[in-house]
C-alpha cells in the first residue's frame, strides 16, 4: 500500500468525541417536534451528516423543523459542550505521526467551522489544523456525497487517487469512496455500524493506534 500524499481526517467521532452528545440532543430536538426517534436510531441514521440534510431529510417525511432549525442547532452547540469535549483515544499520537513523518493533513468535516472552533478549541486540537480545516458548507453537496473530500484534495494540492480519509460514519465512508480515495473507518465505538461502514467500502479498525500499521507514513 503506497504512502498517501495526504490524509484527511473526519472531524466528530474522528478527532472528537461529539457524536454521543450531539445525537442525544438530536434525538431529543427531533422527537419534541413530532418527529419521534431513539438516540440509536439518530446515531445510526445521522452520524457524520449535516444539519442542512438532516432538516431536508426529516421534513420530506412531512415534519416541519422550522426555518432557523439550523441556526438554532448552532447556537446551541457551545452550550451542548460547556462541560468539555475528549478526543477519541490515541488519536493525538497518530497526528503526532502524520507530523513526524511531513505528510499534509487536514480536517473535512459535516460540521460548521464555528463548531470546529469549539470541540477542536477545548480539547486542544485547533492549533494543529490551522488553515487546514474544510466545512461541507464550502461545497453544494455533504456527505453522502464526494464534494467535501474532492475539495479539501484540491485545496491542498493532491489528486484524490493520492489521498486517505479517516471517518467513522457510513455517510462519510460512502463519500471518501465515491471520491476514490482510499478510506480507513474507525469502529471504535459501541454504537458504530460496522456493517455499513463495511459494506460502504471502508477498511474498518477499531482502535487509533493501529493506523500508523494500516497506513504506511514513510
Amino acid at each position: 500500500m503506497m504512502v498517501p500524499d495526504l490524509v484527511i481526517f473526519d472531524c466528530d467521532g474522528v478527532l472528537v468525541d461529539t457524536e454521543g452528545p450531539g445525537n442525544l440532543r438530536l434525538s431529543q430536538w427531533l422527537t419534541e417536534a413530532g418527529y419521534a426517534i431513539s438516540y440509536e436510531d439518530c446515531r445510526k441514521r445521522f452520524s457524520g451528516r449535516s444539519m442542512t440534510s438532516v432538516q431536508a431529510e426529516v421534513e420530506a417525511e412531512g415534519v416541519p423543523l422550522g426555518a432557523d432549525f439550523v441556526e438554532r442547532w448552532n447556537l446551541a452547540l457551545p452550550d451542548l459542550f460547556a462541560a468539555g469535549v475528549d478526543t477519541i483515544p490515541n488519536v493525538r499520537g497518530f497526528i503526532d505521526e502524520v507530523q513526524a513523518a511531513s505528510l499534509p493533513y487536514c480536517v473535512a468535516t459535516s460540521a460548521r467551522l464555528s463548531k470546529m472552533q469549539i470541540t477542536l478549541g477545548v480539547t486542544g486540537l485547533l492549533p494543529l489544523f490551522a488553515g487546514r480545516m474544510f466545512s461541507a458548507t464550502m461545497v453544494a453537496r455533504g456527505k453522502p456525497f464526494p464534494d467535501l473530500f474532492l475539495h479539501a484534495a484540491s485545496v491542498m494540492g493532491f489528486a484524490p487517487e493520492r489521498c486517505v480519509v479517516v471517518e467513522d460514519s457510513v455517510a462519510g465512508t460512502q463519500a471518501g469512496i465515491a471520491a476514490g480515495m482510499r478510506v480507513f473507518s474507525y469502529c471504535g465505538d459501541p454504537l458504530a455500524d460496522r456493517e455499513g461502514l463495511s459494506s460502504s467500502g471502508g477498511i474498518l479498525f477499531d482502535d487509533m493506534r493501529a493506523l500508523a500499521r494500516l497506513i504506511p507514513l514513510r
